[in-house]
């Protein structure tokens, strides 16, 4: 794979939202990796600090079952396989779903590859904890809503989705790829009747740092 160029990347993004197919480009980030998993420049190949977190103050059973949207590499998704959670991952990209399977030969969790906007519809209604990191900011106008509608609606009653995204003020960073949430887009998720159980602001630990949110709400 050659050297990360962002404004290269910045321009396929672009064009595919501007053709109205913001979700065309994903896989071939994960194919032009060509099975070296440090080549895909966004993964971090861990788990987020604070979902870990958040699992160890809750505990799983083994009927309580999980989503990660949008799962990558599958750190987070082993992370919640490896609390309790019955695990559910899935990629808009066949490639990422096969670069977790050669990762993780072992693993119980599903990897599945399917599309957030044609969810399978057993999925309703169907997760006691869902994991949203990093995919609405990469999504362009409607798209942010459409998306966050589908993960709601994957909770069960009771259920929880922990939210972690970039963060940018409002009015700033307006044509940025991706577009960071501002504290306005993320508060939506309490539109959904959901209680908002924590809320984080931190900066990163990249050079410069970057601001994020992670958010826990309850249905």
């Amino acid at each position: 794979m050659s050297e990360f160029d962002p404004v290269k990347y910045k321009k396929m993004v672009k064009d595919h939202q501007d053709n109205d197919n913001p979700l065309g480009w994903f896989d071939s980030i994960y194919t032009d990796a060509k099975g070296h998993f440090e080549n895909v420049f966004w993964a971090d190949l861990e788990a987020s600090p604070y979902l870990l977190k958040w699992l160890e103050a809750n505990a799983s059973t083994a009927s309580t079952k999980a989503i990660a949207i949008g799962c990558g590499l599958g750190d987070d998704a082993e992370a919640m396989s490896n609390a309790g959670y019955e695990v559910t991952a899935f990629d808009i990209s066949p490639e990422a779903i096969k670069l977790c399977k050669e990762r993780y030969p072992k693993t119980k969790v599903n990897y599945l590859v399917e599309d957030l906007f044609n969810a399978p519809a057993s999925w309703i209604n169907n997760f006691d904890l869902v994991f949203e990191c990093n995919t609405i900011q990469v999504l362009p106008g409607k798209y942010r809503i459409q998306a966050r509608d589908s993960m709601v609606s994957f909770l069960k009653k009771d259920g929880h989705i922990l939210v972690s995204c970039r963060s940018r003020l409002k009015g700033k960073q307006e044509d940025a790829i991706p577009l960071p949430l501002d504290k306005d887009e993320i508060d939506c998720f309490k539109d959904y009747a959901l209680s908002e159980k924590s809320f984080l602001i931190y900066d990163d630990t990249q050079e410069p740092s970057v601001p994020h949110f992670f958010a826990v709400y309850q249905k």
